[in-house]
């Protein structure tokens, strides 16, 4: 695609934005967050060069990525919730063998989200795909509520400020996003991993003084 191409795209995705408002940045971004996973950059980043227009307030719209993100995520979390693990257990005794799991693995993954899954759900937040599909695993595990809204709020809304940011800071560039946005990707993996080892660097801490 070229640069032209592209930034035409980009204009016509903030025209969609600025017509649909605030109200239409949530159903996007809790559409975007549950069961009909597509890229967010296609909302917020329009939205941040509308903020650069002084078409759109920053807050109102980081708010309304935000509470879109977690009311697509608590979709997921419910839908595992309540109706997953039947379904699951279901598909393991028919097809366990076929799928290489069993309900011991399952048990497994439900230890390690008890354990784990503040800093799973967190990160999971910040990773391209994944951040669709982290609710699920978390309804599965019947993870704290609680917990789970503070956490897919904080990653949500890292993951939100930086879209933002990027509509903001090259609203005059635009077609510096598209030669930038792996590079900012891998940024963003790069800041994952550095929260994981440190995650794990504390853990390590924490049972080498108990023991």
């Amino acid at each position: 695609m070229t640069n032209t191409a592209f930034i035409q795209i980009v204009e016509k995705l903030a025209g969609l934005i600025d017509s649909l408002g605030y109200l239409g940045i949530f159903i996007l971004m809790t559409v975007e967050s549950s069961f009909i996973p597509f890229p967010s950059e296609i909302v917020l980043i329009p939205a941040g060069i509308l903020i650069y227009q002084g078409e759109m307030n920053f807050w109102l719209v980081f708010s309304a990525g935000v509470l879109g993100s977690l009311a697509g995520a608590l979709i997921n979390y419910y839908l595992a919730f309540y109706l997953g693990r039947k379904g699951v257990n279901k598909l393991i005794n028919k097809y366990g063998r076929v799928l290489f799991i069993d309900k011991n693995s399952l048990s497994k993954s439900d230890r390690f989200f008890e354990e784990h899954g503040e800093i799973t759900n967190f990160v999971g937040r910040l990773i391209p795909l994944v951040r669709q599909w982290i609710s699920i695993p978390a309804g599965f595990s019947k993870m704290n509520i609680y917990k789970f809204c503070f956490y897919t709020v904080l990653g949500a809304g890292i993951w939100c400020f930086v879209l933002i940011a990027l509509g903001y800071i090259f609203a005059e560039n635009i077609w510096l996003i598209k030669e930038n946005l792996n590079i900012i990707n891998l940024l963003l993996i790069t800041i994952v991993l550095v929260i994981v080892l440190i995650y794990l660097l504390k853990i390590r801490r924490k049972n080498s003084k108990k023991s």
